[in-house]
């Protein structure tokens, strides 16, 4: 099978935030006409919005697929729902699962519910440095430079890596 290499961020903080993430890497590897290719280890980081919620467990996966950008978010939203995520429009709440396109080869997509690269990126140390431990730091984001210059830029803060790292 050949593919484009997909980068998906993983985000959990409700009902045993590790396994929800486990389970994911699981699901994303079974997706029709995808493999995955490299996954990082689990990262915990402070959540991003209301700071009234428990901490989130991070990762990001590498996968080859051949489906289209829009199959592949169909297929994200499938499993987040699978994973009892529910959509009720709080924006940085808890969550069962959230999973992001990160990255889609190296296409720039701005459509209505779908932009690649994801725009926020270069603020988030727990995407950037998942996404630094799989990817080369020469790959390039598109409308946002070079991995190494992100991450360069982008302090670890409160990120924690954790170990021993799940299987």
């Amino acid at each position: 099978m050949s593919g484009v290499l997909a980068y998906i961020g993983l985000g959990s903080n409700l009902q045993d935030p590790v396994d929800q993430v486990a389970r994911a890497l699981t699901a994303l590897a079974d997706l029709p006409e995808t493999r995955c290719v490299a996954r990082s280890a689990l990262y915990a980081s402070p959540p991003m919005g209301p700071q009234d919620q428990p901490d989130y467990i991070n990762a990001v996966a590498c996968l080859s697929t051949a489906l289209a950008p829009r199959d592949l978010l169909a297929s994200l939203q499938a499993i987040e729902r699978a994973h009892g995520r529910v959509r009720n429009g709080t924006r940085w709440g808890p969550r069962t699962l959230d999973l992001d396109i990160l990255l889609y080869g190296g296409r720039q997509i701005h459509e209505p519910g779908l932009s690649v690269p994801h725009p926020g990126i270069p603020e988030r140390p727990f995407v950037v440095h998942p996404l630094a431990e799989i990817a080369p730091r020469d790959l390039v984001l598109p409308g946002h430079g070079p991995l190494a210059l992100l991450l360069s830029r982008c302090p670890q803060g409160d990120l924690r890596r954790l170990e021993p790292v799940p299987a």
